[in-house]
């Protein structure tokens, strides 16, 4: 009886700590949102200061085969502002450039991307093959093709299933007016393409779970990495690091790409402006396996972080105190630890999809998110279970500082 009782006041004592814990992170996340808000408010007001700084730029747009509404993906990326500011070439040179990369000629993307890119005739549009992946980053192979065919210096790289509005370029290149700045990235909203439960709990994830980190991040250090779905860089920062060829082999190449570029003395620049993430694929064991794998990225990318995230859930603990409460005979201190866990993640969703990614689908966010929260936790849990990943139907094992190195089958 002893033993038990001991177990049952450790468990409710771990419960406790883990509710503290992650209600320290909410508080971080609503001061981190209050100064998201000021800065992307401060960058408003830059932009209608300085509304004639349209510096000459390449878009970088890797494509590998049809996706669920590609055509509009790329076509909101040729419906740009600034494409009117600068529709007219200098010294006969466009000043902006769309370059779109597939693996080969007969990729569907490609073929999708052409036909949009026929609607606009008067964008500067050009079409790269990289082909077959030379390293386990295919994505980086193509990126690699296309700087070396981009006639601009300064490179906005976005992801195919990402969607933008009108304003995007103009905002996004500002800080760059900034010498010191080397580097920008967005925070983004998860958008489900199709219905379901778990595209839409991906979608949350991407939406809150995603934004929120960054936001509590930026008010502890300097933004030191880049998020993968848009990352604007200056050529020499990407040629001062050994190009993109240096990062080939890494999983997480957006951190990288930012975490050097912060390294080798530029600012990295969170813009307030904020993109929209398609989730494209449907089924719990898919969505589970890539959301497994990011966290297993992020455990190679931030060693150090990453075994703390788990005091940042906060669902979780309030299950154990829960559970540890009615074991003891306790049921209203469990009940109330439960309920405010719940509340605790709501609120969370509130502020961030309020004030950070201005979701408008509040009320699902703050509904879904503390499912997210319970999940979040064993997804932390699994990236400890080995250091393989599943990446395009091939088997990588991650090594020192999230390199991948082919998993040879016997």
């Amino acid at each position: 009886m002893h033993v038990m009782s001991a177990a049952e006041w450790t468990l409710l004592s771990l419960g406790l700590f883990g509710l503290l814990t992650s209600s320290v992170f909410v508080g971080l996340v609503m001061e981190g949102a209050r100064r998201f808000r000021r800065d992307a408010l401060r960058q408003e007001m830059q932009l209608a200061e300085k509304p004639e700084f349209l510096p000459a730029v390449s878009l970088f747009k890797p494509l590998h085969g049809d996706e669920i509404g590609l055509d509009a993906n790329l076509r909101t990326f040729f419906e740009q502002d600034y494409m009117r500011h600068v529709a007219r070439p200098e010294n006969g040179v466009s000043q902006v450039e769309v370059l779109f990369c597939a693996r080969s000629e007969a990729d569907k993307g490609l073929e999708i991307a052409r036909r949009v890119a026929a609607e606009y005739p008067g964008i500067t549009t050009r079409f790269v093959t990289s082909g077959e992946p030379w390293a386990p980053n295919a994505k980086i192979c193509s990126l690699a093709a296309m700087a070396k065919v981009a006639t601009h210096d300064l490179w906005v790289i976005s992801d195919s299933d990402v969607r933008v509005t009108p304003e995007y370029l103009r905002e996004i290149v500002l800080p760059f007016a900034e010498e010191q700045v080397g580097c920008v990235t967005c925070l983004y909203r998860g958008v489900a393409m199709r219905g379901g439960f778990w595209p839409q709990l991906e979608a949350v994830g991407m939406t809150v779970e995603m934004s929120s980190g960054v936001c509590a991040v930026s008010l502890l250090e300097p933004v030191r990495f880049a998020l993968g779905p848009t990352m604007v860089v200056r050529r020499a920062c990407v040629e001062e690091m050994g190009g993109f060829e240096s990062m080939a082999d890494f999983c997480a190449d957006d951190f990288v790409l930012g975490n050097r570029i912060e390294k080798n003395g530029h600012a990295v620049v969170l813009s307030g402006h904020v993109i929209e993430h398609m989730v494209l694929h449907s089924g719990a064991l898919n969505s589970m396996k890539r959301q497994v794998r990011w966290m297993k990225s992020t455990r190679f990318s931030r060693p150090k972080g990453h075994p703390g995230t788990i005091l940042t859930f906060g669902v979780p603990f309030g299950l154990m105190t829960l559970a540890g409460a009615l074991l003891l005979g306790m049921p209203l201190l469990g009940w109330c630890a439960f309920v405010g866990s719940v509340l605790g993640r709501s609120l969370q969703a509130w502020v961030v999809c309020r004030y950070v990614v201005r979701e408008r689908r509040v009320w699902t966010a703050m509904a879904l998110f503390p499912v997210r929260d319970l999940f979040g936790f064993f997804f932390w849990a699994l990236s400890y279970e080995s250091n393989r990943i599943l990446w395009r139907g091939e088997v990588y094992e991650l090594v020192d500082g999230g390199r991948m190195e082919p998993v040879v089958r016997g």
